[in-house]
């Protein structure tokens, strides 16, 4: 019997195969978009995922202003950041956060679903969230998603 038949395949960066998807935000719930699209760029939708290697997709969402919030999370979900001053916490709501830079929401939730690492950090560079339904990423032809089918 062949041992080597058995030997577990490791991706690394010159044998991950990378693919630019799109994904329209139009109608979807926050946090079931984000678990889906932080799915896709970590790489666990590939039989050959790694977990110490970036082996996902770069992903681009359009119509990132067009999200939705279940129940009263527009008013009551809050972001907070602080500014490095004495007594500068700040805090928005969804609705202020939504109405100034919508893509940000989009971009919050994704991140706090990655590993917080190097890593992370460089899976995070292969989103790409846009408002409306245009985007730059033209020439790298990406292939629409549609997140009703995707596990």
């Amino acid at each position: 019997m062949d041992t080597l038949s058995y030997k577990t395949i490791s991706a690394n960066k010159a044998t991950v195969d990378k693919q630019w998807l799109l994904v329209d935000a139009e109608g979807e719930i926050l946090g079931r978009l984000a678990s889906k699209v932080a799915k896709m760029l970590r790489g666990k939708n590939k039989p050959n995922f790694t977990p110490h290697v970036d082996c996902g997709d770069n992903v681009i969402v359009i119509n990132a202003e067009k999200i939705n919030l279940t129940g009263n999370k527009w008013e009551s979900k809050s972001y907070s950041h602080y500014t490095g001053y004495p007594g500068g916490q700040r805090t928005q709501t969804a609705k202020s956060i939504l109405a100034k830079h919508p893509e940000r929401i989009i971009e919050k939730s994704i991140k706090g679903m990655l590993p917080k690492n190097k890593l992370g950090a460089e899976i995070f560079r292969n989103l790409k969230v846009y408002v409306g339904p245009d985007h730059n990423q033209d020439a790298q032809k990406p292939k629409v998603i549609n997140l009703n089918e995707f596990k």
